[in-house]
């Protein structure tokens, strides 16, 4: 029977075992001495991870104290105050406590004397938060203007004295868009993982799109337009050219009325619900460039088509619906709370006519299912907290969420660490059989916390292997991160252990936060702080601030465009790992017990990541190695950023984009993001020593990690390269 180490003891000895950096297959003593000598299957475990089950649902007043005028969107800022905004047709947002028994709201921001809002289909239509809104405070609305009409694109600041108070007099305007007729405005905003602003216009309005605005792309109308930040046009949008006068600020064309639109946090695709006119309704997934149709094709269905294109020549919906069913469209979002796990994946959208209420369950480029869930009066629009949980705004003036009408029918995310068995002993983090303990050549900082980490594949699943890129987890995966730290010389604190689960929809994260007690770790639901008191045993104390992140937070760092599992590559797994029977490479060890797809050959003829502080390797590859783990999940192709440098290991320095390039929103003025030999005018180094707005990185770290400052400093000054 397989032992395994539970105890501090693997993590203590790794600290003084020798590395392998690429000669593991001959590690742990050559031969037969594997780290372990068969694979154990895991049992036992409690995660949903198979595709969404929905069920019947009913709706709930989520805050039964609160009424509201006409709500149209809600959403929840991404800064751990666990607040909800909550946006009004005719110019108003309001703030409250994400309680439902909270009482009143507070006024955010009263654009009414702004605002044209007859009623109908104009008024304050669209509302979104930077990604970065808890240090830059920036807000983004869309809403109609009189004489001439139009619809105004507006960045805004939240006050400085006061988080529920936006600064009435902070408005920028970053675009405004001529509008024909009363009708068909859109309104729709999102930041997308690539931290771009996506905004989703109508077609201009009256019927059949009189005009031919969706088809035409030199006018805004019937698309959905990409921008950065600051409203300018990012260099990679599809029409930047501008051949025949074509907008720039395209990303996407041939909607009629686009009406609420959500990008899938795990994901990244872009949902959207766009209204029909006389037969049929659509949702749609937006990709570059692409065109959807209007008004040659009413979803599916041919409407004015004079020169008989096929459906083939547009991009066709993910699902239709005709006029029997419902007549306007209200797009959703991809559930990726907890409360429903049986909803984990599916996309819920309604119709505001009919009030019927959908989930989809889509895998692999195909519809699954398709299916009738609640019913809620007048549904305008969905929204999320930070939780990941959704409500839905309805024109009765209430905010609800859906509930199961059979509760305990299908699974549920484990409310505590001891309910997921994953440890067959949770106060000693002794892992249950097939957990398989592991490190990692180059972590990630992490605020000084000490990190334990696990994987258990389901069955005799295995894994993809690739020798640079991420490796490919079967459905069922999960991995464990635990995280402890030292509050004062031999006393430790348990912080929280997360866990990334693999869904058949996609990756999902989840953190337990330990009790005060330290003997069990509850599920958290979205994020929070923890101020800790750091001793050094000879009187001093600091305070330290821990973030406990959000589920958003947990994708946000483990990015799509860096295959979401970091630790899991051939440049960090090879190393040795002090097994409780055999010190061994763990590259070697695991292909010996078959968890890869194929036989990867002797470990030798791998690379490994250097250790960043051992002072013993060479400089640049430390540096490189620091940087290639704690910036390239977000700095590389296709990441999350549109700062356009390429930080991971592979890549030449010449091929990074960082030497002797200005850097974007620098920290001072003229700075590059290296400047070779001077690390004061190096905007990446600036970056790495400040945890202000301009810290980096920008989410879950609140301490300087001095260490790498250092090591990045020396390196630049060194000449980074050159």
């Amino acid at each position: 029977m397989i032992r395994f180490c539970g105890s501090r003891l693997c993590l203590l000895l790794a600290t003084v075992l020798p590395m392998s950096c690429g000669g593991g297959g001959s590690s742990g003593g050559g031969g037969g001495d594997f780290g372990l000598s068969q694979r154990i299957q895991v049992s036992g475990l409690t995660f949903p991870t198979g595709l969404p089950q929905p069920q019947s649902m009913v709706p709930v007043r989520a805050f039964p104290n609160l009424v509201f005028n006409r709500p149209l969107f809600l959403t929840a800022p991404p800064d751990g105050s666990n607040r909800i905004f909550v946006v009004e047709q005719n110019g108003v947002i309001r703030v409250f406590p994400n309680d439902e028994n909270v009482i009143a709201s507070t006024v955010f921001l009263d654009i009414r004397t702004q605002v044209l809002s007859p009623g109908g289909e104009e008024g304050l239509l669209g509302f979104a938060l930077a990604p970065d809104y808890a240090a830059s405070g920036y807000f983004y609305t869309y809403y109609s203007v009189a004489s001439p009409r139009r619809t105004r694109l507006s960045r805004w600041r939240v006050s400085t004295g006061d988080p529920n108070l936006a600064d009435a007099s902070s408005e920028e305007v970053l675009l405004s868009i001529p509008q024909p007729f009363s009708n068909h405005n859109g309104g729709s905003m999102a930041f997308g993982p690539d931290g771009m602003l996506y905004l989703a216009v109508g077609d201009g309005g009256s019927g059949n799109d009189p005009q031919n605005n969706a088809q035409d792309l030199t006018n805004l109308l019937g698309k959905v337009l990409r921008l950065a930040a600051d409203g300018s046009i990012p260099p990679d949008n599809p029409f930047v050219s501008g051949v025949a006068g074509e907008r720039g600020e395209i990303w996407a064309y041939g909607l009629r009325n686009p009406w609420r639109g959500s990008f899938d946090r795990s994901t990244g695709d872009l949902w959207l619900g766009d209204v029909g006119q006389n037969s049929r309704e659509e949702i749609d997934i937006i990709l570059r460039g692409r065109n959807y149709g209007w008004r040659v094709y009413e979803g599916d269905q041919s409407n004015i088509n004079p020169n008989s294109y096929p459906p083939s020549a547009y991009e066709q919906p993910i699902v239709t619906y005709s006029h029997q069913v419902g007549r306007s469209v209200t797009g959703g979002y991809v559930y990726r709370g907890s409360r429903l796990a049986d909803l984990i994946g599916a996309y819920l959208y309604a119709d505001f006519g009919s009030g019927r209420v959908w989930a989809l369950v889509r895998e692999a480029g195909q519809v699954l299912s398709n299916e009738l869930v609640a019913s809620v009066p007048t549904p305008a629009s969905f929204g999320e907290d930070e939780a990941g949980e959704l409500y839905i705004c309805s024109f009765d003036g209430n905010i609800y969420r859906l509930e199961e009408s059979n509760p305990g029918a299908g699974g549920q995310l484990p409310p505590t660490l001891s309910a997921t068995g994953l440890f067959s002993d949770v106060p000693s983090l002794t892992p249950s059989p097939g957990l398989i303990e592991y490190q990692v050549n180059s972590p990630l900082w992490s605020d000084n916390a000490i990190k334990r980490r696990w994987l258990a594949l389901p069955g005799t699943a295995r894994m993809t292997f690739d020798p640079i890129e991420a490796w490919d987890l079967p459905i069922s995966s999960v991995l464990v991160k635990h995280f402890e730290i030292e509050v004062s010389p031999g006393q430790i604190q348990r912080l929280e252990t997360r866990v990334l689960l693999k869904h058949s929809m996609g990756w999902q994260g989840y953190s337990y936060r330990w009790n005060p007690q330290q003997t069990d770790a509850d599920l958290l639901s979205t994020s929070a702080t923890e101020l800790l008191t750091i001793s050094d045993g000879m009187g001093g104390q600091r305070l330290q601030t821990w973030y406990y992140p959000s589920r958003n937070d947990c994708l946000a760092c483990h990015t799509s465009a860096a295959g979401r599992v970091l630790g899991l590559r051939t440049r960090q797994m090879n190393r040795n790992y002090p097994y409780p029977a055999h010190v061994d490479n763990q590259l070697r060890t695991w292909n010996h017990i078959e968890l890869f797809t194929q036989d990867i050959g002797s470990s030798s003829q791998y690379e490994a990541l250097p250790d960043p502080m051992d002072s013993t390797l060479p400089l640049a590859d430390r540096a490189r190695s620091y940087l290639a783990a704690n910036c390239a999940n977000c700095h590389l192709p296709a990441g999350p950023t549109p700062v356009d440098m390429d930080l991971r290991y592979s890549q030449a320095m010449s091929s990074t984009n960082t030497l002797a390039v200005l850097a974007s929103n620098p920290t001072s003025p003229g700075a590059l993001r290296i400047m070779a030999g001077n690390k004061e005018q190096s905007d990446l180094w600036e970056r790495l020593r400040r945890r202000d707005a301009f810290g980096m990185p920008s989410l879950g770290s609140n301490l300087v990690h001095q260490a790498a400052v250092d090591l990045l400093g020396l390196w630049i000054d060194s000449g980074a390269g050159n």
